[in-house]
């Protein structure tokens, strides 16, 4: 099986929406933002400047993830990474995340930022393996679930 990460493409959008949806209803619930974001994803991340990515296995979309601009932060969001169920614990949440750093770097970002939940607890754990630390959470997150943020200190 060949793993291939490939950039947004509208025809995938509903695979979006669909990964995204299936982990935050078995994690969390889906917050009003998330459905709007996840139902738009041309409009709140790619007309933005942001970026959506896939992989895929043999030509399925198992697994995804975005960067959204903070222009107020100087940063981009890393963001609605998500992998197929029936795909988890084969190492594509770690592929998705190098993926991410390597085109950060690319693009030359000055920060790579990201929320979460400390319920996830293989993301955090993947996060720091991967050099995320975590920062302090501003009082305005834009969501209800985050408990953490964290910030690549690798670029």
């Amino acid at each position: 099986m060949h793993l291939e990460i490939i950039p947004f493409d509208k025809k995938y959008s509903r695979d979006f929406y669909n990964l995204n949806i299936e982990l935050l209803q078995t994690f969390f619930y889906v917050e009003p933002y998330d459905e709007e974001v996840l139902s738009y994803p041309e409009k709140y991340i790619i007309n933005k400047g942001g970026y959506i990515f896939f992989a895929t296995l043999d030509n399925i979309i198992v697994g995804t993830y975005a960067l959204m601009p903070l222009p107020k932060q100087d940063a981009f969001e890393h963001t609605k990474m998500a992998v197929s169920p029936e795909f988890r614990g084969q190492k594509i949440g770690q592929k998705l995340l190098e993926h991410c750093i390597a085109f950060a770097r690319t693009e030359q970002f000055n920060r790579l930022l990201l929320y979460s939940s400390r319920k996830l607890e293989n993301a955090i754990y993947l996060y720091r393996k991967f050099g995320f630390a975590e920062i302090e959470v501003e009082d305005n997150c834009p969501y209800k679930r985050c408990d953490i943020k964290m910030e690549y200190l690798g670029l």
